[in-house]
């Protein structure tokens, strides 16, 4: 059996503990930086798909949006057209899916969908043959939302596994790295708003603390120009994030659902704010571990009495779900392939429109 994953660096980590289970050759094609670095392990060949392109301040137009997208998908197409592959394996909700899922259909090649965000999924899902979600919640939510029903409920988070399993560098050695032992990381991720920003630096910098920040998918010098105080410091290209937020002694973030379970499984004390998906899977899983889940202006209050989330049962459910999703990539033919189609990909892509 052969098989293709088409992945981001987030969604990689969902990945690897399902092909490390297998027993199969893996293409790996790749979008963003550190990706390579996690696949390569499990791949006779990687293949880059796209780079990671940091926002700034200033919106992209929709031109320049779609030409990179289309760039993008031919690349995907040229890159799966001449392997002989029985499935392409996807998680997420970013562009690399879209463009997996488009070149696999074209090419008329099974796929799998890993989903965990039910709120905002990506418009394509509605083309992949099954779809696997972690509870029942969320298939009944694709079900009413988008008419999707082809899904199975696998009962958990694949990503819990890699962080459980991945090797951590030790604090004294992130601290040596830094030249600090006492500080709070703000992660800005995938569900940060540019005009945002400014308000979430001004209140964070309220608090009386080292403060480093990890921009993501931001440029650093368009945050660089609202920090305003000594002690606030921005780590620019690829970071150990995993790593560097169990060393930290707390950890202020506006991403989704990767960095939810990292922390839960790392427990470390944590905030989570409220980015422009107000509803969002991870907001949902945030509570339910433990995690404050804010608005910006209530940063410094919330700091203070932020708690080690619960995580354990993260642990024990990941590694049981990325057992099940294995076992689907030999026996889909088991379940419901029906798939949503236009319809649903209208649906989708109405209740995506919400956060543009």
């Amino acid at each position: 059996m052969n098989i293709a994953v088409v992945a981001e660096t987030a969604p990689a980590k969902t990945l690897i503990p399902v092909i490390s289970k297998l027993n199969t050759k893996v293409l790996s094609l790749t979008h963003g930086e550190g990706v390579e670095n996690l696949l390569e392990p499990y791949s006779y060949e990687i293949i880059p798909i796209g780079k990671g392109r940091r926002n700034t301040l200033t919106k992209r137009s929709n031109f320049t949006i779609g030409r990179l997208v289309l760039q993008d998908t031919y690349h995907t197409y040229s890159a799966l057209k001449n392997q002989d592959l029985d499935l392409v394996l996807t998680c997420g909700n970013a562009g690399d899916v879209r463009k997996g899922i488009s070149a696999a259909k074209k090419l008329k090649i099974p796929r799998l969908h890993i989903e965990q965000d039910i709120y905002n999924p990506i418009e394509m899902i509605a083309y992949a043959d099954l779809i696997t979600v972690p509870n029942k919640h969320a298939q009944r939510a694709l079900k009413k939302m988008y008419d999707i029903t082809n899904t199975v409920n696998i009962k958990g988070y694949p990503q819990a596994e890699y962080v459980a399993n991945v090797p951590i560098m030790s604090p004294e050695s992130i601290y040596e790295h830094y030249g600090i032992d006492d500080f709070y990381v703000l992660f800005l991720g995938g569900d940060t708003r540019s005009s945002d920003i400014p308000t979430i630096i001004e209140e964070v910098q309220k608090v009386n603390k080292i403060i480093l920040i990890v921009p993501y998918r931001f440029e650093a010098k368009s945050i660089a120009q609202f920090v305003t105080r000594k002690g606030v410091y921005i780590i620019d290209g690829y970071v150990d994030l995993i790593s560097l937020m169990n060393a930290s002694q707390g950890v202020i973030y506006c991403a989704g659902m990767g960095v939810t379970i990292e922390l839960g499984v790392l427990s470390v004390p944590s905030v989570k704010l409220l980015g422009f998906h107000t509803e969002h899977a991870s907001n949902d899983l945030a509570q339910s571990i433990g995690i404050n889940v804010i608005s910006a202006y209530d940063i410094k209050n919330a700091v203070e009495h932020m708690k080690k989330p619960h995580g354990s049962r993260l642990i024990k459910n990941g590694s049981k779900a990325s057992i099940k999703v294995a076992e689907l990539t030999r026996d889909m033919d088991m379940f419901d392939q029906t798939q949503g189609g236009r319809k649903s990909l209208k649906r989708i892509w109405d209740q995506r429109k919400k956060y543009r």
